[in-house]
């Protein structure tokens, strides 16, 4: 008998057996693996899937900008450059309250005459205040003459919160009205400068220092 070849259906019908039965030999090796592992075998990333760590460029999911530190010079009492009366900042908020709502009061008057109180300076830490008079120390070339415009931390009425430097614009108005509501200007050669005098409303603003060495309260 003649035998003839396989014919090419046949050929390829075989080895399409070959192929399920090798993909069902690895299906069955993954099922044991797994059930040895107590767990399902991971199957590896595709080759192309960036990390986290990778993603950049145009299509990268935005950055969470980081938190902004509260600013510690704030903190010990320094302010920006045209801070309101009416800001929320330690330099008002640590003021002696009596004080703080006088300002208040006179700077709501004041703006019926579109004068804005401008705070330059207001409490402080005792450790900005010797700063300052490090400063002073340095820009006058002696201690005795810096303390005719910086106190020390023991003696400065700001370190107490109960003194303010005011806007030219505020001083000016204060020096006309201030006495209404109690604020006076302290020393001559320091027009910005106002403490409350709560008396000063039926008595008047009493006569300045000449300068801070000639309060009897810097000799603490």
């Amino acid at each position: 008998m003649i035998t003839h070849p396989p014919t090419r259906r046949v050929r390829r019908n075989r080895m399409l057996a070959v192929v399920v039965l090798a993909a069902s030999a690895v299906a069955v090796a993954l099922a044991v693996a797994a059930t040895r592992d107590g767990g399902a075998t991971a199957l590896p990333a595709p080759i192309d899937a960036p990390s986290s760590a990778d993603a950049s460029g145009p299509d990268a999911p935005p950055l969470q900008p980081e938190t902004d530190a509260a600013d510690p010079a704030a903190a010990d009492g320094v302010v920006p450059d045209g801070t309101d009366i009416f800001a929320d900042v330690p330099a008002l908020a640590n003021l002696d309250p009596a004080l703080l709502d006088a300002l208040r009061r006179a700077a709501s008057d004041a703006a019926g005459d579109g004068v804005v109180f401008e705070l330059n300076s207001g409490w402080r830490s005792g450790a900005y205040q010797e700063r300052l008079l490090a400063d002073a120390v340095a820009e006058y070339g002696s201690a005795a003459e810096a303390a005719r415009w910086v106190a020390t931390a023991e003696t400065s009425p700001h370190v107490r919160g109960e003194a303010v430097d005011l806007g030219t614009a505020a001083s000016a108005w204060l020096a006309e009205h201030g006495a209404d509501s109690g604020l006076c200007s302290v020393y001559a050669n320091e027009p910005w400068h106002f403490e409350l005098r709560p008396d000063a409303a039926r008595t008047g603003c009493p006569v300045p220092y000449a300068d801070p060495t000639a309060d009897p309260r810097m000799r603490g």
